[in-house]
This record gives C-alpha cells, structure tokens and sequence, in this order.
C-alpha cells in the first residue's frame, strides 16, 4: 500500500491540543519556545505500510531474541522471511551474538506498540496505560514457523489518517518533555508508563510519520531517528 500526502493540520491549533492533554494529566508544560514540529503549508504521510509492517516485524523479533530466541533461528526466520535487508548494523549484531545494549532493545516493546497503533492493530496509545498484553496475538508467531508475508495476510493492516498520526507525534513530542522534566523534579508520573517508553513511542512515530516541506530533510533511518530536542 502506497503513502498518501496530505496537507498537515494547522500545527498551532495540534500544539494548543497537546498542550491541553498535559494539563489533564497534570504535567509541566513545555517553555513558550518549544518548537512546532510541522509548519502551515507542510505536508504529510505515513512510511509505506509494508515498510512499517517490516519494521514491527524486526522488532518483534528482536524481543524474541532477548527473551531467549536463539540467534540461528532467528536469521533463518529473517531470511525465510526476506527481512534481512531491514535490519539496521546495531540489530543486526545482536540477533547474530548478542552484541550491544539489551535493556535498549527491550525498551523496543513501546516503540513496536506505537508502529502497532499507526497500522491500527490496537485501538490505542495512551501515555498513561503500558502495552497491550494482546498485542502480541497480533504479532509474527515465532515459535509457530509464521512468515512475514503470512503474517501479513493474516492482520490486514489499516493504517491510521496521517493527520491523525502526526497529531499523536506532536503529543509524544511535548509528553517526552514533560515526563523526562517530571522525572527529573522527582515528582509522580500520571501512570505505569515511564519517561523511557514515552520516548521510545515517540521515536516510532518520529519514524513512521513523514513530514514534507521546505525545512524538513528526507526521512531518516530507523537508528537516524533524532530524538535530542
């Protein structure tokens, strides 16, 4: 399924809607400079759902892999799979020895959740509510010798509206602030759901939601995705 560009909604009036759900949930609001993440005039898309798909698929796999898949299953299902070319450097030497951070590719559960949203396997992506536990009967099944392109067939993805989803990534924008400020004064978070997987939700969609316009670049790699602002 090919992306469809869209105009991008009026960012201000997003912003002043972000800005009211960290009120709700009673989190510090960014300072008057934080910057818009489109400008009027931009326009928008979603990565092609099959470039999604692929990357919930390599992440899925990834979590297997820290969970106790061995690595040559795990190549054997990439390659069967013809999934070897989406995997970045970084995945790569971990699915084959066990090279890098675990607990960063753990943290992956949130981002796979957040690129589940985008293709509309779970209804929802609240800051508040940890990931689904039956996302995972959404998932490749592993274990069962399921193939990428069957898995495929079996979910039917429907992606979301990009309006939608770039006004969830403003969300996550402002949310990623205020939670790494929250957790910085050592105050209550509004729920189970921590500063970390706030960012990692945010970098699937900083990912997943292409942006189009005189002051955006192309899109970036998965492990290209700027999260410093």
């Amino acid at each position: 399924m090919q992306a469809v560009r869209v105009p991008a909604p009026d960012p201000r009036e997003v912003r002043d809607a972000s800005l009211d759900e960290l009120s709700r949930l009673r989190l510090p609001l960014p300072p008057a400079q934080f910057p818009l993440v489109w400008e009027p005039g931009d326009e928008i898309e979603l990565r092609p759902t099959g470039e999604i798909e692929a990357r919930i698929a390599v992440l899925h796999l990834i979590l297997a892999r820290c969970f106790g898949m061995p690595p040559r299953a795990a190549m054997e299902w990439l390659l069967a799979s013809h999934l070897v070319d989406m995997v970045t450097p970084p995945e790569c030497e971990f699915v084959m020895g066990g090279k890098g951070d675990h607990r960063s590719f753990v943290l992956h559960h949130d981002a796979l959740f957040s690129l589940a949203w985008v293709l509309g396997l779970t209804k929802q992506l609240d800051p508040t509510i940890p990931v689904d536990e039956r996302l995972v009967e959404r998932m490749p099944h592993l274990a069962g010798g399921e193939l990428f392109g069957q898995w495929r067939a079996r979910i039917l993805a429907a992606p979301q509206h990009p309006a939608d989803a770039a006004a969830l990534l403003d969300l996550h924008y402002c949310l990623d602030w205020a939670y790494l400020e929250t957790e910085r004064a050592g105050r209550r978070l509004p729920g189970l759901v921590d500063a970390n997987a706030i960012g990692q939700r945010r970098w699937a969609l900083e990912w997943a939601v292409v942006l189009r316009g005189p002051y955006h670049d192309e899109p970036p790699g998965w492990e290209e995705v700027d999260l410093s602002t």
